[in-house]
């Protein structure tokens, strides 16, 4: 007898279906193809402990299971669970009637418990988009997929559970996720806030404007001197995320396998800090079978990069293409994936191996050229791409114990929001653009217009502080973006004097 159910694989952050054909006829034998890999060839030993131990077991015949389409790879365990259903109903244990209209996946602990797989909303998504019913699954996923609207999500416990619903002995209660409600928690939920920082007003205006344009920024400065401190709340300045932000942001969460139990959608920003001695796999991503990397999980969130030049440059060479493009491809013989990659990068570093190049109270004791040395560890192309350069000093005791504290993360926020409207007007005509940041050479011709006095301004800058001709565009965006937090339909004069500011690694006699 042959009975059909259906799973799903995973490919990336997209699913696709797989139809589970179990076949039960003459001999004694038991088949399992369609490129199964070791996980899933093991789940023979599973399910047949799983059926035993609740009263049932694989009929002694021969059984084919055929997992289709045959000439894509399958992975991990999320197929046991509809193995084993299509076994019961082809041995005539399990009702066919509501097989076709479910999706069926999960894991099988020995004794017949679910226990929870990775990659459940993009399968979700895939299983509302070719008109199934619902998704039967484990208990622990319920609430990942429940914020798909429009299909029936049924968590459950056990094997026992989903035999006697499919049988129409019993229900299982279906899973609905308010997402109103989850945005609203999300918010609520305590986060660090700009007002925590004692001085360094510099240093908050400069990621404000970060924030506002989709700038990366990188923050040279002495240990100590708070750069940490403030990467950490540049997320709280960000705009919320929106409904589509956070699905992206949530699929690859989830296929990562970083979701909790009591998680369904990710409300806020993500904050990534990989350590600098970081793999170029573990960064970028990719493996035997393909795995988002910290680019990816930083995804409409804030990549932290601290102690930049630590970093092995090969790692940070690769950090180049998706910085530019927004989206990281792994290609492999048979098969590649996209996964996206649009974060704001944040570095930071010491100045000098000692930490205290151009110190206000302590002095250097590195050897002559060993500054340039240290951050030639940083190349020209990667630092070409990061917008805003700015050095950090260390916050006098005075501020420190001084109980006025700054303005809080959630009146920065309203500013750039603001901005990022202004923003969002400007490129409306333009596919995939949404900030200063990711402007063409010929948009900046377009939008980032100055007068005779500005282009006077920005010559004598080159001119004078020794500024590279990569620069010139990178002080262009930012000034654009000064003048949309002052709703300035012009560049100003003042707006190129402080995008000037930010680009002290440019200067040619910097650490010399």
């Amino acid at each position: 007898m042959l009975v059909k159910t259906f799973g799903s694989a995973v490919y990336g952050v997209n699913a696709t279906t797989v139809t589970i054909e179990v076949n039960i006829g003459r001999g004694i034998n038991f088949f399992l193809v369609g490129l199964p890999d070791s996980a899933v060839k093991e789940s023979h030993q599973r399910i047949d402990a799983a059926l035993k131990n609740n009263g049932y077991k694989i009929p002694g015949k021969g059984i084919t299971v055929n997992l289709a389409p045959a000439d894509i790879r399958k992975e991990g365990s999320a197929y046991d669970l509809p193995i084993a259903i299509g076994i019961l109903a082809a041995s005539e244990k399990v009702k066919e009637d509501l097989l076709s209209r479910y999706f069926i996946i999960g894991e099988l602990s020995l004794d017949g418990g679910l226990n929870p797989v990775k990659g459940i909303l993009p399968v979700a998504i895939s299983a509302k988009k070719l008109g199934f019913k619902g998704i039967i699954l484990p208990k622990q996923n319920a609430r990942e997929a429940g914020i798909v609207e429009g299909l029936e999500v049924l968590g459950a416990s056990n094997i026992v559970e989903v035999i006697n619903f499919l049988n129409g002995e019993c229900e299982i209660e279906k899973t609905n996720v308010n997402i109103e409600q989850e945005f609203s928690h999300g918010v609520s939920d305590g986060e660090p806030d700009f007002s925590d920082v004692r001085g360094q007003e510099n240093i908050k205006r400069a990621l404000e404007i970060a924030a506002s344009g989709g700038h990366n920024v990188i923050l040279i400065g002495p240990p100590g001197a708070g750069k940490t401190m403030l990467a950490k709340r540049l997320p709280t300045i960000l705009p919320p995320l929106n409904i589509d932000e956070a699905l992206e942001t949530t699929k690859i969460h989830s296929v990562a396998g970083k979701l909790s139990p009591s998680q369904s959608l990710i409300t806020t920003r993500p904050f990534r800090a990989p350590h600098h001695t970081i793999s170029d796999v573990a960064l970028v991503g990719g493996g035997a079978y393909p795995r988002p990397g910290e680019i990816s999980l930083a995804h409409n969130g804030v990549l932290f990069l601290d102690e930049l030049p630590e970093f092995n440059r090969g790692v940070l060479e690769v950090l180049r293409q998706p910085m530019e493009e927004r989206i990281m491809t792994i290609s492999r013989a048979k098969f590649s994936v996209e996964y996206q990659s649009s974060f704001l990068l944040v570095a930071a570093c010491n100045p000098c191996p000692c930490g205290y190049y151009n110190h206000p109270a302590r002095e250097c004791v590195c050897a002559p050229g060993m500054v340039q040395k240290y951050l030639n560890k940083l190349s020209g192309p990667l630092l070409d791409r990061i917008d805003i350069h700015i050095e950090v000093t260390p916050v006098p005791v005075s501020e420190l114990s001084s109980e006025r504290s700054g303005e809080k993360s959630e009146v920065v926020r309203k500013r750039v929001i603001k901005a990022r409207s202004n923003q969002e007007k400007r490129f409306m005509p333009f596919q995939g653009i949404y900030c200063n940041a990711q402007m063409s050479s010929k948009m900046i011709r377009d939008f980032c217009r100055i007068n005779a006095e500005g282009q006077e301004l920005l010559k004598r800058a080159i001119e004078k502080l020794g500024l590279s001709a990569r620069a010139y565009d990178r002080i262009l965006k930012v000034s654009r973006t000064i003048a949309d937090l002052d709703s300035a339909e012009e560049i100003q004069i003042t707006h190129l004097a402080e995008a000037i500011q930010y680009r002290s690694l440019d200067r040619d006699n910097w650490g010399q």
